[in-house]
C-alpha cells in the first residue's frame, strides 16, 4: 500500500533541505560549524554569567561585547581581505584555531581559579575577533558549494543551526552553570568546538575567483569603492544596524534572571534561548520565504516586526516591576510572556537575516565576496554590541524596560521612514539581484 504523501501546501512551507543533499561538502561544513557554534553559546552566556557573578553590575556585563567591538571590526575586514586573496579554507582554519586557543585558556584559568574579569574581557575579545574571521570565510565559500538558486535554502539552513546554537547553547549554559559550574561549561565547549576543524579540514581548497588583490589599503578601498555603487547592501547594513542597535536585550538577561523576573541563571537561559527557539522554528516553516523575490521589502516588513516584539517584551517587564526583589520568587506567567515575545523577535529576525544572506551572496561577485562577507559580519556582530552599550547605559539611568520600551518604538519608525525614502530597495527583485 502506498505512503499517504502530504499535502503539496504543507511541504512548501518546510525547510528546502537540498544543500544538504546535493552538497556533503556543504553538510560537512554545517554540522561542524553548528556543533562549534553550540559550544560557544555555552561560553557566551557562561562568561556574562561570570561576570555578573564576579561584579554584580550589568554594565560590566553590557561591557563585554563593547570591549570587543573595535578588534572585532578590524578583525572582520582584514578577514575579509585574507578571504579575497587567500585559499578560504585555511583562512577559515587557522581562524578557528585562535578561536580554540582562547576557549582552552578560559577553561584552565578556571579550573585553576585564576580567573578575573581582566581576563574574562581579554579572552572574550580575543574569541570574538576570531570568531569574525571565521565566519567571513566561511560564508564566502557557501556560493561556491552549491547552485545559486539553493541560496535562499542554505540561508534557511544558517538560520536551523543558529537555532540550534542559541536555543540549546544558553539553556544548557545556564543549566551547566548552576549544576557543575564555569569549568565544566567551558569544557563542553572545547569538546563540541572539535567539529568545526572537521568540518573546515574536509572541505576542498577554495580559492577566490579572478584577480586577487594581497590584504592592504588598496584591497579595503576597492571594497569600499564597492559598497558605495551598492546602494541596496547598504540598505539592509543600515536596517540590520538599527535594528540590532535598539533592539538587542541580552546583556540585561543576568539582572532580568536575578532581579527582576526571578529565576537566576536559568532563567537568563531561557529567554537567551527564546530568540533561538522563534529562529528555528521560523526555519523549520522557510519553504515559502526563500520564493518571495522582494527580499528588500522581506527585510523592512520583518525588522519592523522585530521592532515591535522588542517593545512588547519591555512593556512585560514594565508590568513586572512592582515584583522586583532579589529574594521574588519566578514570576513564571511573565517569564512565559516574555519569552514568548523573544520568541517573535528572533523568528523576525531570522527571516530578515535569510533575505539579507542571500542578497549578499547573489548580488556580490566573487571576487569581492570575501570583503563584503567581512564587512557583513562586522554589522551583524557589531550592531549588538552597540546595543549592548545602549542598554547597559540606558538601565544604569533608568528601570530596565525603558530601553526596550523606547528602541522597539524607535525601530519601527526609523524602518519605516528608510523603506519609504528608498523605492529601490523596495523593489529589490531576487529574480534579478543588483547590489
Amino acid at each position: 500500500m502506498p505512503r499517504p504523501r502530504l499535502p503539496r501546501l504543507r511541504r512548501e512551507h518546510l525547510l528546502d533541505v537540498r544543500p544538504l543533499r546535493e552538497s556533503p561538502a556543504y553538510a560537512r561544513m554545517w554540522i561542524g560549524s553548528t556543533l562549534g557554534g553550540l559550544g560557544g553559546q555555552l561560553t557566551v552566556v557562561a562568561v556574562m554569567l561570570h561576570m555578573y557573578e564576579l561584579t554584580t553590575s550589568t554594565f560590566a556585563v553590557s561591557m563585554i561585547a563593547v570591549a570587543g567591538l573595535v578588534p572585532m571590526i578590524v578583525a572582520g575586514l582584514y578577514g575579509g581581505m585574507l578571504a579575497d586573496a587567500f585559499d578560504r579554507r585555511r583562512v577559515a582554519l587557522l581562524a578557528a584555531s585562535v578561536n580554540f586557543g582562547s576557549t582552552v585558556a578560559l577553561m584552565l584559568l578556571t579550573w585553576n581559579g585564576a580567573e578575573t574579569v581582566a581576563w574574562l574581557y581579554v579572552l572574550s575579545i580575543l574569541n570574538s575577533a576570531a570568531n569574525s574571521v571565521v565566519m567571513a570565510a566561511r560564508q564566502s565559500i557557501v556560493p561556491r558549494l552549491i547552485r545559486n538558486d539553493l541560496l535562499p535554502a542554505a540561508a534557511a539552513l544558517t538560520g536551523i543551526s543558529m537555532g540550534i546554537m542559541v536555543a540549546a547553547g544558553p539553556a544548557l549554559a545556564g543549566v551547566l552553570v548552576a549544576s557543575v559550574g564555569y569549568g565544566w561549561t567551558y569544557t563542553v565547549d572545547v569538546a563540541l568546538m572539535s567539529a568545526m576543524f572537521l568540518g573546515l579540514w574536509t572541505l576542498p581548497a577554495v580559492l577566490p575567483e579572478g584577480d586577487a588583490v594581497r590584504p592592504g589599503l588598496r584591497s579595503l578601498v576597492d571594497g569600499w569603492r564597492f559598497l558605495r555603487r551598492a546602494g541596496n547592501i547598504r540598505m539592509q547594513f543600515l536596517l540590520d544596524i538599527i535594528a540590532m542597535t535598539f533592539g538587542h536585550p541580552t546583556a540585561l538577561f543576568p539582572a532580568i534572571g536575578a532581579v527582576l523576573l526571578g529565576g537566576g541563571a536559568v532563567t537568563t537561559g531561557l529567554l537567551t534561548a527564546s530568540v533561538a527557539v522563534g529562529a528555528l522554528l521560523s526555519s523549520v516553516f522557510s519553504g515559502n520565504v526563500g520564493r518571495y523575490p522582494f527580499h528588500g521589502l522581506g527585510i523592512a516588513r520583518s525588522v519592523m516586526v522585530y521592532g515591535a516584539a522588542i517593545a512588547a517584551f519591555g512593556v512585560v517587564l514594565l508590568i513586572a516591576l512592582p515584583g522586583v526583589g532579589p529574594s521574588a520568587a519566578p514570576q513564571v506567567m511573565l517569564i512565559v510572556f516574555a519569552s514568548a515575545a523573544l520568541c517573535v523577535a528572533g523568528a523576525a529576525d531570522n527571516v530578515s537575516a535569510i533575505y539579507r544572506g542571500t542578497m549578499m551572496q547573489a548580488a556580490v561577485p566573487d571576487g569581492m565576496r570575501g570583503r563584503l562577507q567581512g564587512l557583513y559580519i562586522v554589522v551583524v556582530a557589531g550592531g549588538p554590541r552597540i546595543g549592548a552599550l545602549y542598554v547597559g547605559t540606558f538601565s544604569t539611568v533608568a528601570a530596565l524596560w525603558v530601553p526596550e520600551v523606547l528602541g522597539g518604538i524607535v525601530i519601527v519608525g526609523l524602518v519605516a521612514m528608510l523603506l519609504r525614502l528608498n523605492p529601490r530597495f523596495r523593489a529589490y527583485d531576487a529574480r534579478h539581484p543588483e547590489p
